[in-house]
């Protein structure tokens, strides 16, 4: 085979690299049957998984929020099984904290 034989493969070989690149691009941008990117983005959404913790090698407890309720539910190749509901979530410590604490008095040293 001459070198000729060879930089044609090569080239096709990038040509079809770069058209995968190119439809996965179009694909990430358009969601093509997906859910719309405008609906994924934002913080109020209201479901989110909250922790995994693997428990073997088939099962994981999952703990998701909902709205302010919390499910843990174990999760295995064979079956799902619900394990608590309606667990209260914590609240926020930062808001907590931004409650309870007073501002400064401007005043120093008035003694």
């Amino acid at each position: 085979m001459d070198y000729g034989n060879y930089f044609r493969f090569v080239f096709a070989f990038l040509f079809v690299l770069g058209l995968i690149g190119v439809l996965t691009v179009l694909v990430r941008r358009y969601g093509l049957g997906m859910v719309p990117a405008n609906m994924r983005k934002g913080q109020d959404r209201r479901l989110s998984l909250v922790e995994v913790l693997p428990i073997d090698a088939k099962r994981r407890a999952i703990l998701i929020r909902r709205d302010d309720v919390e499910h843990l539910v174990i999760v295995g190749s064979d079956s799902d099984t619900v394990v608590e509901t309606g667990i209260k979530t914590r609240p926020d410590f930062s808001k907590v904290l931004d409650e309870t604490t007073t501002p400064p008095s401007d005043k120093v040293g008035d003694t």
